[in-house]
């Protein structure tokens, strides 16, 4: 006769350990996906992208705003503004500090929403240069994967609009807005806003490329004269149509010209410097 099999016996307490209670909670996705978490799941996405922003020594960074839409392969306007976002992205990214670690900071790196498009672009410029750069992606309807050349440790992947935003401003010392749609005009008035009213730095460099495409779109001057806005508002921002016209306008309004490996002493967070957030 064959050896009886011996039945494994069902531990006492197993209906306690199969429970979800019991899972660890930095382990039970059920309960940190839960509403109640929502947030624990904000302070997690600022402090993921801190972390590794810490660990690159980013201190500061250049921030690029811009249409996902446009391709260097489409419509002639469409063309100059991909590749003048990419020459900026490299020029920025070798003058300005991005590729200077000696003192284990780095300043003005090129940050972008991490997409296709302007932000593409100004990844790529910086790729161009051998240097780092951020792409801030944010999760949506319509899957949008990261663009190839954001630097993948700081490549990252958001949930909530609102923190993404706050990445965006907490380590500005410049905004440059390209062409763009209903995104990139959310992003633009949001920091508008935040420079109108003291939450970012008094002298945070704004620039709008394309004068052409921005009048056209906005007549800034009607919300002077309706009184919705202040006449000074107006001087938040400037305009520029190539990438080296970019920079000049930046180096006009305060940011400083630091040719790479040279020990530097930048306008990047000044003793008193007001930081969002």
């Amino acid at each position: 006769m064959p050896p009886k099999t011996k039945t494994k016996r069902r531990p006492a307490n197993a209906d306690q350990m199969a429970a979800r209670a019991y899972r660890l909670a930095a382990l039970d996705q059920d309960f940190l996906l839960s509403d109640p978490l929502r947030g624990a799941r904000f302070l997690l996405e600022y402090e993921k992208a801190e972390h590794s922003l810490r660990a690159w020594g980013v201190r500061s960074t250049i921030v690029v705003f811009g249409s996902a839409r446009t391709s260097p392969d489409g419509p002639p306007q469409h063309r100059r503004w991909y590749q003048e976002a990419r020459h900026f992205g490299r020029i920025a990214s070798e003058r300005g500090g991005a590729m200077d670690a000696a003192d284990g900071l780095r300043d003005n790196v090129i940050c972008t929403g991490g997409g296709p498009g302007i932000m593409e672009a100004a990844n790529r410029g910086a790729h161009d240069a051998g240097a780092p750069s951020i792409g801030f992606n944010i999760e949506l309807p319509h899957e949008q994967g990261p663009n190839p050349y954001s630097t993948p440790d700081l490549t990252f992947q958001f949930h909530y609009f609102a923190m993404r935003k706050m990445h965006f401003a907490m380590r500005a010392n410049a905004l440059i807005i390209f062409p763009g749609g209903f995104g990139t005009l959310d992003e633009l008035f949001e920091l508008l806003t935040l420079r109108q009213n003291g939450k970012m730095a008094e002298d945070l460099p704004i620039i709008l490329v394309d004068r052409a495409y921005w009048n056209s779109l906005i007549n800034f001057q009607t919300m002077v004269d309706a009184g919705t806005i202040s006449a000074q508002d107006v001087d938040l921002f400037g305009y520029a149509e190539t990438a080296e016209e970019i920079w000049a306008a930046l180096i006009a309004r305060g940011l400083h010209d630091v040719p790479a490996r040279q020990r530097r002493k930048l306008r990047s967070h000044p003793a008193g410097r007001r930081r969002s957030g």
